[in-house]
């Protein structure tokens, strides 16, 4: 969502660095662009632009900006169109403010304040926040006590960056529910909605807990609770400054991040398996050796991971597991039952809807546990075990790398599980251990082969306005992935289907305009899924086969067949994903859509 970078610096202007900022932030979604910093005389100053940060960039060349002292924001829309006019920063005379999250009663606020005299310019939730703190400190408040006064009146989510008037040398944050980190240096202090954004400038972070809010000065950084009592919060050590930001010589960070899956998932299986003994290792949740029960909560792609999760932990372990959408999960009063353990999947470990549901579950003293992308984020911070998926920063919108390690993670975890509830002995764990351990190399074959791939979804994919995907067990969640991906991507018409459930509706769509992608390894529902193909084909369905040798030789009348390497049923959900990654990569190169950031789409969803 929005992005978030407040900077103070003794020694030089600041403009450079908030906007290279803004660029490491631009994988979040965004819609428009600003910055704001104060001149020579203590004035606050703003340029702001609508669209990308090109746009900015530009408006700077011709109208520059300079200060010591700044604020820049990228805005994902929730309240008022994406135009100049809502883009942050916002300002009065006294203060300009930057704002990740959702003030939900900002109406009322609005209201009381417009009744005082105050003159609203947009549209937006945030506008009200400058409001209240100018408001105070027109009444002659400082601007720590002015902040302070303000947090309590404002209901919902919110990271803000403040900075005031005359005061070159004061920046104010505050969290609760979206993230904020303090960037500590020896010339420059920061606040950050992420590490991504200030790591580069302070390799020294202080991350926020839920109500902090902070000081910061030069080389100090104070930091109250939610009840204005000063605390200390531990520091950490970025390593984003070491980090390659870049492409890599790929066209866009989607490609990129889909061919270092195989190294991804190597490393990721490091984590919890010895390639030794062929043993995976169980994590310390005492609660986990007991459950009866397991819940795994998510959203998006990390939700068809879930139930990817679902087929493997019952088929192995014979566990019971139910799987929720995280936005639903918290709002219809869920029973819990002894002996339940709750899993939560998150990217970004900030996902508002399941942080949510992290913490409804806290409360009824559930053993908690994440798979999270990010380990300093507040999912992670707030679990009891956290297993990490070694993926990296992903910075393409659409999730490839970071899906294929939480797949990773839950097929380690089933074998785990299995194991523990005694429905696996060694013999069969080893195999299925050596099954996983060979992934990498079947997804690096497919990546070499991806010209055939780029074909199908320029000649079949691309011109479509809709299209199916259909699967049978743990390849139905694949095939749901499929369809997620393509419309996220090339902005086409696309829905996953469970394959047995095309007669039930769906088949009223299929012509010879449709194409059909079946994602179909041979296991044992292989027979099952051909006849549903048949089906397809029967009715001028335009089929896009997607299996190995042995699937491929048992059908006929396919417009298109995507060979797969031969590996065990056990693994190849993990497989199977990239083949349609890469369809609706190059179905959206072919249409000339943005890859990285598609359209009204955001990284990291910290609203509800």
């Amino acid at each position: 969502m929005c992005g978030i970078i407040g900077i103070i610096s003794g020694r030089r202007d600041v403009v450079p660095e908030l906007v290279a900022g803004l660029k490491r932030l631009e994988y979040r979604g965004y819609d428009s662009a600003g910055v704001a910093t104060l001149s020579a005389d203590g004035l606050i100053e703003r340029r702001r632009a609508q669209g990308k940060l090109k746009a900015l960039e530009d408006l700077l060349r011709y109208d520059p900006l300079a200060g010591s002292i700044g604020l820049g924001h990228t805005r994902w829309a929730t309240h008022g169109a994406p135009n100049e006019t809502n883009a942050h920063p916002h300002a009065t005379a006294e203060a300009a403010m930057v704002h990740n999250g959702i003030i939900e009663n900002f109406r009322e606020l609005k209201s009381e304040l417009q009744a005082r005299g105050h003159e609203f310019q947009t549209q937006t939730d945030s506008e009200v926040v400058v409001h209240l703190v100018s408001e105070k400190l027109r009444q002659g408040l400082g601007p720590e006590e002015a902040v302070r006064q303000t947090l309590p009146c404002l209901e919902g989510a919110f990271a803000l960056v403040f900075i005031f008037r005359g005061r070159p040398e004061l920046l104010i944050g505050a969290r609760r529910g979206s993230p904020l980190a303090v960037g500590l240096a020896r010339e420059e202090m920061t606040l950050g909605s992420d590490a991504l954004a200030i790591g580069p400038i302070c390799d020294r972070l202080i991350y926020l807990e839920d109500g902090d809010w902070a000081v910061v000065r030069p080389g100090q950084a104070r930091i109250f609770n939610l009840d204005g009592a000063e605390v200390q919060r531990p520091v950490q050590t970025s390593s984003v400054a070491a980090l390659n930001l870049g492409k890599g010589g790929y066209r866009h960070y989607m490609l990129k991040e889909i061919h270092e899956q195989p190294q991804v998932i190597g490393d990721t299986l490091n984590t919890m398996v010895n390639p030794v003994s062929g043993r995976a290792a169980l994590p310390k949740l005492p609660e986990l050796k007991r459950a009866q029960r397991l819940s795994i909560v998510a959203c998006g792609t990390s939700y068809y991971a879930a139930m990817v999760g679902k087929y493997w932990i019952e088929n192995l372990a014979r566990l019971p597991v139910d799987v929720e959408v995280a936005s639903e999960f918290r709002y219809r009063r869920p029973v819990f039952t002894p002996g339940q353990v709750a899993l939560f999947i998150s990217q970004s470990g900030e996902t508002a809807d399941t942080l949510a549901a992290l913490r409804l579950c806290r409360a009824d003293g559930q053993g908690l546990m994440s798979i999270v992308n990010v380990m300093e984020s507040t999912i992670a911070r707030e679990s009891d075990v956290v297993l990490p998926t070694v993926a990296g920063p992903e910075f393409g919108v659409a999730s490839t790398k970071a899906f294929t390690a939480q797949l990773t993670l839950l097929a380690a975890l089933a074998l785990v599980l299995a194991s523990h509830r005694g429905h696996l002995d060694e013999r069969e764990e080893a195999r299925l251990v050596r099954a996983l351990m060979e992934a990498p190399a079947a997804c690096a074959e497919i990546l070499s082969r991806s010209q055939e791939i780029e074909r199908l979804a320029r000649d079949l994919l691309a011109s479509a306005r809709d299209v199916l995907f259909l699967g049978r067990g743990p390849s139905y969640p694949i095939a749901l992935e499929g369809a997620l991906k393509l419309k996220e991507m090339s902005y086409i018409h696309a829905e996953g289907y469970a394959a047995g459930e095309i007669k039930h509706g769906p088949i009223a769509l299929v012509d010879e305009e449709v194409p059909v992608i079946v994602v179909a390894p041979s296991d044992d529902l292989f027979t099952k899924t051909a006849s549903n193909l048949e089906e397809v084909n029967a009715r001028g369905g335009r089929t896009i086969l997607i299996s190995d040798a042995a699937g491929a030789a048992r059908t006929g009348g396919l417009a298109g067949r995507l060979l797969m390497p031969a590996v065990d049923p056990f693994v190849a959900p993990l497989i199977y994903a990239l083949p349609v990654q890469l369809l609706a990569y190059y179905a959206a190169v072919a249409k000339g859509t943005d890859v990285d950031q598609p359209r009204n789409l955001a990284k990291s969803v910290t609203v509800e």
